[in-house]
């Protein structure tokens, strides 16, 4: 069984005891479960269910393992002919997380 989630944008394919990182999450903290919802398409390996634009009925329950730092992003800014040069960079924050389990109601 797999599912397509919908986080921050992005969309992940994911399966149970897959191990995700996610853009951060907030208010949570080690160890914490949390329930996300915005489910896209689920395939339970016979039937596939997408949903218009998410299925109301699925969730993914995900554990979190800790926040993780990424590579660094440059952004450099110019232009030219007027001796502007702007370099700066930051490392994005993710969340490692676990995806325990994956629920679907059939109707």
């Amino acid at each position: 069984m797999y599912a397509i989630i919908r986080h921050s944008g992005k969309q992940y394919l994911i399966e149970q005891g897959d191990i995700v990182l996610l853009d951060r999450i907030n208010d949570v903290t080690k160890d914490g479960e949390l329930e996300l919802k915005n489910v896209i398409m689920v395939n339970d390996g016979t039937n596939t269910v997408i949903g218009n634009p998410v299925i109301p009925d699925a969730s993914v329950k995900i554990k979190v393992l800790g926040e993780l730092k990424g590579k660094k992003v440059i952004i450099f800014k110019q232009k030219r002919r007027k001796n502007y040069r702007n370099k700066t960079g930051f490392k994005p924050t993710f969340t490692q997380v676990l995806i325990e389990d994956i629920i679907y109601q059939k109707n």
